[in-house]
């Protein structure tokens, strides 16, 4: 109260920790200039020049995600600088399958009572993913909203834009029987399937403080809260070489949900069990929470993060360019003859 009326702080929103917020950001948002901006944080709106960025024939491919109950988990263990991460990962690595290199993004943060500190954490997070990416964080929202969230509970959002040349989008026409298919390793469970991460640990009897299973000297949450990879700068290479002819971010749904996304009718993905090394993370919620081999299929990732699709002949060559870039890169598979639309067909089991 003040001179006996209301005001918005009684209410519960605080506008000068909102401003302090802005300010302790700018730094973060300010390391992911790049060519293409105009303008920094704190106008109406950001402004981004194409021609500056260096595109001639410019699309534009955008992209909006979060990253679900996995929010739950930072939230729980008291871990708020990886989710930005996550939020980011999420979004730029649907544009680069479709041949779009990202440009900017924008995150919404929406909490009950602002916590300058775990926001800036989250926000620290959101501008690394963007520079891991090469894109610009050029503005957001912060919305508190009393009453709506419990004390220490917060919502994300992120929103990306990026561009192709039209020539350049992906994926290709030819893409059809004889392609390889190459699996990308993730670098965990990244963002999705996390609310049955949560029920396997309510059935094992976990916490996220008790000591990691799988890698020893961390916890659950640490282990389970590692971030999304993110993989658009080995893949802009790999395509900028002509050596990329379709790929799938492997997300909610698995290989069996993602990747007949970017295969034509008639093309069957034949998948062969065995042929990438399982991360353990999947195997311990495979056996502790008695969840079956195909549920995980449809799930996780359960270690292919990515899948690109190269031609036979360039299988190899891709390869290496790939691990030229940090990425380790499996033969998966290969592209067969089906029958009307594209699927996925198993040869083998994955060995959980």
């Amino acid at each position: 109260m003040s001179g006996g009326g209301l005001t918005y702080a009684a209410a519960g929103v605080d506008i000068d920790a909102g401003d302090a917020l802005v300010e302790a950001i700018k730094p973060h948002a300010k390391r992911t200039n790049r060519s293409g901006v105009m303008g920094g944080l704190g106008g109406f709106g950001a402004l981004f020049d194409l021609k500056a960025a260096g595109f001639s024939d410019p699309v534009l491919v955008s992209s909006t995600d979060g990253v679900g109950t996995k929010l739950r988990l930072a939230i729980d263990a008291g871990k708020h600088d990886t989710v930005g991460i996550d939020l980011v990962a999420m979004c730029v690595n649907d544009l680069v399958v479709q041949g779009a290199e990202p440009l900017f993004f924008l995150d919404y943060f929406a909490t009950g009572a602002l916590d300058v500190a775990q926001a800036r954490d989250v926000v620290a997070g959101i501008a690394e993913g963007c520079h891991i990416a090469g894109c610009a964080l050029v503005g957001g929202e912060t919305a508190e909203m009393p009453g709506m969230y419990h004390k220490g509970d917060y919502d994300l959002a992120g929103f990306s834009v990026g561009a192709a040349e039209r020539a350049n989008l992906l994926p290709k026409p030819d893409v059809g029987p004889g392609d390889v298919l190459l699996g990308l390793a993730a670098s965990g469970v990244h963002s999705n399937g996390f609310s049955l991460v949560r029920k396997v640990l309510e059935v094992a009897g976990k916490t996220l403080t008790d000591p990691c299973p799988w890698e020893e000297g961390k916890t659950l949450g640490e282990a389970l809260l590692v971030p999304t990879r993110i993989y658009v700068k080995p893949l802009l290479a790999l395509h900028k070489a002509g050596l990329l002819k379709a790929a799938a971010h492997i997300t909610g749904g698995g290989l069996p949900g993602n990747l007949p996304r970017v295969l034509p009718e008639g093309v069957a993905a034949e998948v062969k069990g065995g042929s990438w090394p399982i991360p353990p993370v999947f195997s311990w919620l495979s056996k502790a929470g008695g969840v079956a081999e195909a549920e995980m299929l449809r799930v996780f990732n359960c270690g292919v993060g990515m899948v690109v699709v190269v031609s036979a002949a360039e299988a190899e060559a891709a390869i290496a360019l790939l691990a030229g870039a940090g990425e380790t890169a499996y033969r998966i598979g290969r592209l067969l003859p089906g029958n009307g639309e594209a699927e996925v067909v198993m040869d083998g089991a994955i060995g959980l």
